[in-house]
């Protein structure tokens, strides 16, 4: 925000380059310290068709707090990062020894996370030339009953790919019959 009044605010949106995709250079660094919000975009996500390929440990919200956003909704999105950064930990694990030797807390959170993954690729307006997809809107209140639904394990028995490129959880229960997954 540049500036706020009794009247109104300003806003703007910057692009900033990140040499080498390095969100720990010293020139972005300092910039995003500044920044209200930072949206950052992953290759990583885009080659594994996750559109938006919005990285979700990566960005930041000054507003992501209970006081502004809500309790349920805070609590919620800290869940799904903390799910997140589980997972990430464990990738150099799974490279060499693979999923089958983690323990069985560990194997539920790379599953969930993998379900978060794929839900967070919902089909946005701005994706669709990639999807084929056509954008659909879904309400926050859904968008949070959806992660949480699957933060509490209500849908574990569903494959991960019912989860990829739907908009809402009720979306992805039906992708999941389609499939021949009894619900």
């Amino acid at each position: 925000r540049i500036t706020s009044t009794m009247r109104g605010s300003i806003t703007s949106v910057q692009a900033i380059y990140v040499p080498a995709d390095d969100i720990t250079d010293p020139a972005p660094a300092t910039t995003f310290a500044h920044l209200d919000a930072t949206t950052v975009l992953s290759r990583q996500l885009f080659e594994r068709a996750i559109y938006p390929a919005v990285d979700p440990l990566e960005s930041t919200s000054r507003i992501l707090d209970p006081r502004i956003v809500g309790e349920e909704h805070y609590e919620t999105a800290r869940e799904v990062q903390r799910i997140l950064q589980r997972y990430k930990d464990l990738q150099d694990i799974i490279a060499i020894l693979g999923v089958e030797e983690l323990s069985d807390e560990d194997k539920l959170v790379v599953h969930r996370a993998r379900r978060i993954q794929n839900f967070l690729s919902q089909p946005f307006h701005v994706a669709e030339q990639h999807t084929g997809r056509p954008g659909v809107y879904v309400p926050l209140e859904e968008a949070i009953r959806g992660f949480r639904e699957i933060l509490d394990g209500k849908w574990d028995h569903l494959p991960e790919s019912a989860f990829h490129l739907v908009g809402t959880i009720d979306e992805a229960v039906d992708k999941a019959k389609r499939m021949g997954v009894r619900v």
